[in-house]
């Protein structure tokens, strides 16, 4: 199995990682509804992309609520033999 020829050294490493540091998440205001959502992307509340309707669903907002109210919780489990 090859190993380096050389040690790298601990400039090298460290200027070789320079690239590596996590970067801030970028934002931009919806153009619609003014929500904070990825650049380039069409809006997951509104469903728009530079100032048209480009998705057909419903908006993430209006999913999110049918989701939690189609959530049922478990009851607590009663004994079989009661």
């Amino acid at each position: 199995m090859p190993v380096p020829a050389k040690r790298r050294s601990r400039s090298k490493k460290r200027r070789g990682w320079a690239h590596a540091a996590i970067q801030k998440h970028l934002l931009v205001a919806c153009g619609q509804c003014k929500r904070m959502v990825n650049p380039h992307v069409a809006c997951p509340f509104c469903g728009s992309y530079k100032g048209r309707a480009v998705v057909k669903h419903r908006p993430l907002a209006e999913r999110r609520s049918a989701k939690a109210k189609a959530t049922v919780k478990p009851e607590a489990h009663a004994h079989p033999h009661a």
